[in-house]
Order: C-alpha cells, then sequence, then structure tokens
C-alpha cells in the first residue's frame, strides 16, 4: 500500500472528508484528490502535517505498521544548542575505549556499579 492510499484509508477509518483534511492541514483539495486519482504521494515536506492531523506517527504511515504490529522506537530529541548536545557530539568523536570509560563513570555517579 503507498502512502497516499494510507492517508485515504486514515481519513475514512477517522470519519474526515477531504476537504476538511484540505482546511485542517492547508494542502489544496487539488493536490490531495491527485493524490488519490493519480496514486501519486505526498510530497515529504507535507508528512509531518498530515501525521499531526491524522493523529498518526510518521513512522506508521510511511511504513504501513499500525495497532499491535506496530512499535514505537525510543529516541530522544535534544536541541543542538544545548550542553546536552555538546555530551553527545563530543561522546560520537570519542575512540570505543574511551566511550567504555566514560559509560563506567557515568555508571558509578548513578551508583549502578
Amino acid at each position: 500500500m503507498i502512502i497516499s492510499e494510507r492517508v485515504f484509508m486514515l481519513l475514512k477509518e477517522k470519519n474526515i472528508s477531504q476537504k476538511e483534511f484540505s482546511e485542517a492541514t492547508g494542502i489544496a483539495q487539488s493536490t490531495i484528490s491527485d493524490w488519490k486519482r493519480k496514486k501519486t504521494n505526498p510530497a515529504s515536506d507535507k508528512i509531518m502535517i498530515i501525521c499531526d492531523v491524522l493523529g498518526v506517527d510518521p513512522i506508521e504511515l510511511l511504513s504501513g505498521t499500525e495497532g499491535e504490529n506496530f512499535k514505537q522506537p525510543e529516541y530522544l530529541q535534544i536541541d543542538k544548542n544545548s550542553a546536552e548536545y555538546e555530551i553527545v557530539e563530543s561522546y560520537r568523536n570519542m575512540d570505543p575505549r574511551t566511550q567504555a570509560r566514560i559509560k563506567g563513570y557515568i555508571d558509578a555517579l548513578r551508583g549502578d556499579i
């Protein structure tokens, strides 16, 4: 199933008309009709707004995994202007031995040892 087919399936499930979807997303009705008629997919810059309006995760929309078969990946978002980001970037640039030492320090500070 292509992405646009999933979009229309979700619209039907959530009882949202194409007009309501267009108004909620700011995507032209003609564009949405093209997805259906021409079997084309939404542009990548529209995926996040589509997911927000339909209440689905981008991975779920893009991969077609739903319900019990869908496992939300665990990830952390860090602002590039934060101290946390600087620490992560420094860690990534270290050799594996130094990374292991840093991990040991963290474990000791948390009391995991």
